[in-house]
């Protein structure tokens, strides 16, 4: 159930599509995470309300021994719940079944899986396909053979978020496939390599895109990384792209 035979399942009708791939039908959005779990603020109503009173502020918070630890937590277990999903990557695996994995992965490390109702987002985990650029919401549509798909996943942990994404390959994807999985990421760590006390944050996207425009590919300036803490996104803004005008410099926490 690829490109356009989705079942005539519609959503978005007035919808431009720059590819082949379309929404399929998914399940409810989940409301079982349990009590004992610290859950977020926006865990009920979809409004994270401590993100929206840190906005304009635009301070880069530094942070201690005790939340540097709490920061090393999250990001551990949310590596975890990671090798889980990848586990998951095959032929014939919907993104949404993915997703249930995920969640079960987090709860079962008393963690709240953090996308889960932020601002409504109705999954655990983000699931992009393709062309999907990010954000994707996993759904009953199998992975095929020659699919990329990349999986964001964050954990909410004693009070922290934990991070990250990868991309991964479905059975036997084509050279160019396997050379923008490559080239990005090599972009990822080189900027990672260049993270230091002093760095300037706009810095990161002129290593990025100066090495990506050498691959034959370009960088996406819809989207950039962002600072994470307590809150789920927050200061600093990091573009991907060179001559941004992101400002802060790099210090220790």
């Amino acid at each position: 159930m690829n490109a356009l035979d989705n079942g005539c399942y519609i959503p978005y009708p007035n919808y431009y599509y720059s590819g082949r791939l379309r929404p399929a039908r998914r399940n409810e959005r989940r409301t079982d995470v349990p009590k004992h779990i610290q859950h977020p603020d926006y865990w009920k109503d979809g409004t994270p309300l401590s993100e929206i009173q840190s906005r304009g502020v635009g301070q880069i918070r530094i942070l201690n021994e005790e939340e540097i630890a709490g920061m090393r937590l999250a990001g551990r277990l949310g590596r975890e719940v990671m090798d889980v999903a990848a586990s998951m990557v095959k032929v014939g695996v919907t993104t949404e079944e993915i997703d249930d994995a995920v969640y079960n992965a987090t709860i079962n490390r008393d963690c709240y899986p953090s996308p889960l109702n932020y601002r409504g987002f109705p999954k655990s985990c983000c699931t992009s396909v393709n062309e999907v650029i990010c954000h994707g919401i996993p759904d009953k549509r199998p992975l095929e053979d020659g699919d990329i798909v990349n999986i964001d996943i964050t954990v909410f942990k004693d009070g922290f978020h934990g991070d990250l994404n990868e991309t991964f390959y479905v059975g036997n994807v084509d050279e160019k496939g396997k050379k923008l999985v490559e080239a990005s990421y090599e972009c990822l760590q080189r900027a990672i390599a260049s993270v230091k006390p002093g760095a300037k944050y706009r810095d990161v996207g002129n290593i990025i895109q100066k090495y990506i425009n050498t691959q034959g590919f370009s960088v996406v300036r819809s989207y950039c990384g962002h600072g994470i803490n307590q809150l789920f996104h927050t200061a600093p803004s990091v573009p991907h792209y060179a001559k941004n005008k992101a400002v802060g410099i790099m210090k220790p926490g």
